[in-house]
């Protein structure tokens, strides 16, 4: 089995960027940025990286989702959406950061909206809406087991498509 590629330092830089959105990053999601990149398995210098993020506003910019999958992808826009809303509230400049988020990701409208509902559906299982509560294991593999159910609902309907003789 291969190891899958580690989300990389600009990928927790944005996620700094969307806490920054609405003017300040509270500790909380200092907190769970830092966190999640050490989840990651990131080296100690990248890490140092992220923390100085949190403590400087930053902007989303580019990322590099070369070595990204489709569910890492998701991923890190679910997170970010949590983080947008770990203060209780999101605010307008973080919906224009969550779409910078998305296009730097490419994410789509219709996969954006299931995300939300996904973000939605963990945090009612959180014990609170702090950082320190929320599960992000389990939204990750939430992630991936919808997008697999997602991928195996089209490809079934498309095999079960009739074929037009004119083709």
């Amino acid at each position: 089995m291969t190891e899958e590629p580690k989300l990389g330092r600009d990928v927790f830089r944005a996620l700094a960027a969307i806490g920054w959105a609405d003017g300040e990053l509270d500790q909380d999601e200092a907190d769970a940025i830092v966190r999640a990149a050490l989840e990651e398995g990131l080296e100690l210098d990248e890490i140092e990286a992220i923390e100085q993020a949190t403590k400087e506003r930053v902007t989303v910019g580019s990322i590099d989702i070369s070595n990204m999958t489709k569910a890492d992808r998701l991923f890190v826009y679910a997170v970010g959406t949590w983080i947008a809303r770990v203060d209780g509230r999101i605010a307008d400049e973080e919906v224009s950061a969550l779409d910078d988020l998305a296009g730097a990701l490419r994410i789509p409208d219709a996969p954006r909206r299931r995300v939300h509902q996904i973000v939605e559906e963990i945090a009612d299982l959180a014990e609170s809406e702090e950082a320190s509560f929320y599960n992000l294991p389990k939204l990750r593999r939430t992630l991936k087991i919808r997008l697999a159910e997602a991928q195996k609902l089209r490809a079934q309907q498309t095999s079960d498509r009739p074929i037009d003789e004119e083709e």
